[in-house]
């Protein structure tokens, strides 16, 4: 008796062709100005060399001869700097941090998923244009290390502060209108720049979304551009008194000890060598 013949597989086009929506990408361009100060936490290149080639533990003699903090050299290399002079700005922001700031609120917010954002969303550009005018800052910090050792910390700090970034997003996944309203929530409860709202102590680094033509937005991009960045970078204007009273006593105490060949001085011509930056 002959066999059957054996039924061919079944595949899942028995159903009819797959309908498979295109995906395109749409941009929106938005405004964001400052609510709280920024904070710049661009690691320096003294950090970044001992990590890269480590110079080992050193001794009393040796501690002695390398002073430990440079506070006009610390403000200068916290900042992430744009080398191209024509650019409107001199500091700029890295793009990730608006990314993260989006990503955080999608935590909050209904509707959306962190991994969504992850994979739909992202800013354009490498690094972002930031108007406004930097102030030396010096703050006590507890360092990393087990024993949570406190240490000052000179950081470039902008009062106020404003930019423009473009936001590109995967349609129809995500609308223009979600993206920007999702930048805004990143902008209330996670901020950009350090001791920022995200990290739960200090509220730095909150900004929102104005309008195109908004007076205040505006104002801070015409008055407070490269040349005013490069002006304060080479001449810095502390952010408070605190900072003022301390940057005071270490000029005093670096000219009492006959140490001012090891630190940077104000008035030296400010050149930007070390360029930007983006943080891991």
């Amino acid at each position: 008796m002959a066999k059957a013949a054996p039924k061919a597989a079944s595949t899942d086009n028995d159903t009819g062709p797959l309908d498979i929506p295109r995906i395109v990408q749409g941009v929106v361009e938005v405004y964001l100005r400052g609510v709280t100060p920024l904070i710049f936490n661009r690691a320096s290149e003294k950090v970044k060399r001992e990590l890269l080639l480590p110079r080992g533990r050193l001794n009393a003699a040796a501690r002695a001869a390398n002073l430990k903090h440079d506070p006009i050299g610390e403000y200068r290399s916290s900042v992430y700097r744009i080398r191209d002079d024509d650019n409107a700005t001199r500091l700029g922001i890295p793009s990730t941090a608006f990314k993260g700031a989006m990503r955080t609120a999608a935590l909050r917010l209904p509707g959306v998923a962190r991994t969504e954002v992850d994979q739909l969303i992202w800013v354009e550009g490498y690094t972002v244009s930031v108007f406004g005018v930097p102030q030396l800052k010096m703050d006590m910090v507890r360092m990393a290390n087990r024993e949570r050792t406190p240490d000052i910390r000179t950081r470039a700090v902008l009062p106020e502060w404003c930019c423009r970034i473009a936001i590109r997003h995967t349609l129809p996944l995500i609308n223009a209108q979600s993206a920007a309203n999702l930048l805004a929530g990143g902008g209330m409860v996670a901020g950009v720049g350090d001791f920022r709202q995200e990290k739960g102590k200090g509220n730095f680094g909150l900004f929102d979304l104005v309008d195109a033509n908004d007076k205040a937005w505006h104002r801070i991009a015409d008055t407070c551009g490269r040349a005013a960045q490069d002006a304060a970078l080479q001449e810095p204007v502390c952010f408070d008194e605190e900072s003022e009273e301390l940057l005071d006593w270490f000029d005093k105490e670096i000219n009492r000890r006959g140490r001012q060949s090891a630190v940077t001085d104000r008035r030296s011509k400010y050149n930007g060598e070390e360029g930007e930056g983006v943080p891991a």
